[in-house]
């Protein structure tokens, strides 16, 4: 059995590969493919905490991991999702807040703006450290919904720790509550609360 978790971000691997485990025939080997550092030392440490023979082959930024269960694994009656939790080391985050009032980057012309912002968020998602705290809301608010060329580097800032709120007020103005694809739904009292107490606030 193979799995892919190529450009998967953790915990999604790791649950993947238990659940993939728990189906596994007995005397078979599960090999699975990824290409992000995290995602290898979840699995190393899922392998060492199951008692599970592992062999791992690189080759360049990939990684494939064959698990070869043995006798002496461990079983587990929690749900993927819970057990993962006790492999997963998620990237640390900063205490960084970032406000994104616009779905484009700047002044000037609209389009590179829209390029720039697609291409910055990109980059959050990727860096070793996340931000803590993101909030959308103006025109920022289309960025966490149905639709938004951003919406899956934002669900990977999620994934990685970075809490993302978006204006519930905007939302409406927009008619885009029904659309909210990311995140959570925050109002202007919570918005000045955290802007208030952490002064460092970038403003994209």
């Amino acid at each position: 059995m193979e799995i892919d978790a190529r450009n998967v971000t953790c915990p999604k691997p790791v649950v993947m590969t238990l659940e993939a485990l728990a189906k596994l025939p007995a005397g078979e080997s599960l090999k699975v493919t990824v290409n992000d550092s995290v995602a290898l030392g979840n699995l190393t440490r899922l392998a060492q905490g199951k008692g599970i023979d592992l062999e791992v082959q690189k080759s360049g930024d990939e990684s494939v991991l064959t698990f070869t269960p043995g006798e002496n694994a461990t079983a587990s009656t929690a749900s993927a999702e819970e057990e993962a939790s006790a492999y997963c080391e998620l990237p640390a985050t900063t205490a960084a807040v970032i406000a994104v009032d616009s779905d484009a980057m700047g002044r000037g012309d609209a389009e590179l703006g829209h390029i720039l912002m697609k291409g910055l968020i990109y980059a959050l998602a990727h860096q070793e450290s996340v931000p803590k705290t993101m909030l959308f809301y103006n025109g920022g608010a289309s960025l966490t919904c149905e639709g938004s060329e951003s919406l899956e580097d934002i669900k990977e800032l999620e994934a990685r720790g970075t809490e993302i709120l978006t204006c519930g007020t905007c939302l409406d103005f927009y008619g885009l509550r029904e659309k909210l694809a990311v995140g959570g739904v925050t109002n202007l009292y919570a918005i000045a609360q955290i802007l208030s107490s952490n002064p460092g606030v970038s403003v994209l």
